[in-house]
């Protein structure tokens, strides 16, 4: 009984200590930045500045990656494109800020919205996030922001996850006096991309990013690469259940041997 008691004694320090690893190694995975045109000073990728300029269709989106702050001028009532990469396993929130005219110049209420599209131009829902907002005659500026489902490495023709690739930005205002069209205004957007890990992975994959190639500006691909992201959590939790079921079935064996000795009279 004492050998037993050792027996189960390590079975249960080993399978603490693979817990506490894969917890270790998964929050670590999930909580490390996703790279942007900054993370790396004077490399070349870095010097890869943020566009000052937006496109005004698909085709002529302005390029940026996420971490970057584009901005533009425009006139109220321009429809503003831009274009970034967003990879597998990764959550993606877009936010737009835009400086409205000056209160004398205005008529009345605006209301402004943001739009993200795939690469096969399929409007993506946001999770949450305020997608449209108001703005009152006086007020100087408004923010919207669009926080998007996680991307998947692949999905069924039929659905419409989003999927590794071009992701476009579209900013416009959807309502204001005829009066106020053609004033100037500043918008400025920006996108953050979080690690979602191997809660997220599936086991299918595109051969290629949807990357549209008509873009003015080539799109700037993740720093680390398409599918750069290769590492998942999920791998540790797998391994971890392989070695705990290996101890579970040396454990059950070992009892099952004890019981089978003749008592000693």
């Amino acid at each position: 009984m004492r050998r037993v008691g050792t027996l189960t004694a390590s079975l249960l320090a080993a399978a603490a200590a693979l817990t506490v690893a894969g917890t270790a190694v998964g929050t670590a995975v999930a909580d490390t930045p996703s790279p942007s045109a900054t993370a790396s000073p004077g490399g070349a990728k870095a010097a890869e500045s943020a566009p000052t300029e937006a496109g005004t269709s698909f085709r002529t989106a302005a390029a940026f990656r996420p971490g970057q702050k584009a901005t533009a001028g425009a006139s109220s009532g321009d429809y503003l494109y831009w274009v970034l990469p967003i990879d597998a396993q990764q959550r993606a929130t877009v936010k737009a800020a835009v400086t409205l005219p000056e209160a004398k110049a205005r008529h009345g209420a605006s209301t402004w919205q943001l739009d993200v599209y795939d690469g096969l131009r399929r409007r993506q829902a946001c999770t949450y996030g305020t997608q449209t907002a108001a703005a009152a005659k006086d007020a100087a500026t408004v923010e919207l922001s669009c926080t998007l489902r996680t991307v998947r490495a692949g999905a069924d023709q039929w659905a419409n996850d989003p999927l590794p690739g071009s992701y476009y930005v579209r900013l416009t205002v959807v309502d204001l006096p005829e009066e106020d069209l053609g004033l100037p205004v500043r918008a400025a957007v920006e996108a953050e991309v979080k690690e979602t890990g191997g809660i997220q992975a599936v086991d299918g994959t595109l051969s290629t990013p949807l990357v549209a190639g008509t873009v003015t500006a080539t799109l700037r691909e993740p720093e680390d690469g398409w599918s750069g992201g290769w590492w998942s959590d999920r791998w540790v939790w797998t391994a971890a259940g392989g070695v705990l079921a290996a101890l579970a079935g040396v454990f059950g064996y070992s009892l099952t041997r004890g019981s089978g000795r003749p008592s000693r009279a």
